[in-house]
């Protein structure tokens, strides 16, 4: 399984309470982005937000990336996209 990490920041907690509800309501993940889970981290004080998509294979995680790099932008309210950074998930726990 691979991940893509975006992060925004400079965001007021407010807009990001908003993109929460917003996202929260989202079916799945947009058109066009073949990923298997979604999950975003929050920091309402430092207005920071971690972006995490997860895929299957490397050619999901290139065609998630191209597709999420063409919105216009997907997490509007987030603040600004400060990186992407992509990463195989050597490890996952659940309880």
């Amino acid at each position: 399984m691979y991940a893509r990490v975006a992060t925004f920041e400079g965001a007021e907690p407010d807009q990001i309470d908003q993109a929460v509800d917003r996202m929260s309501k989202e079916p799945g993940p947009p058109p066009g982005v073949p990923g298997k889970r979604f999950m975003m981290l929050a920091d309402r004080k430092k207005g920071k937000t971690l972006a995490i998509g997860f895929f299957d294979t490397e050619e999901d995680l290139r065609t998630g990336d191209e597709t999420l790099n063409t919105m216009d932008p997907p997490t509007t309210g987030m603040g600004r996209r400060a990186s992407v950074e992509f990463y195989e998930v050597a490890v996952e726990l659940r309880a």
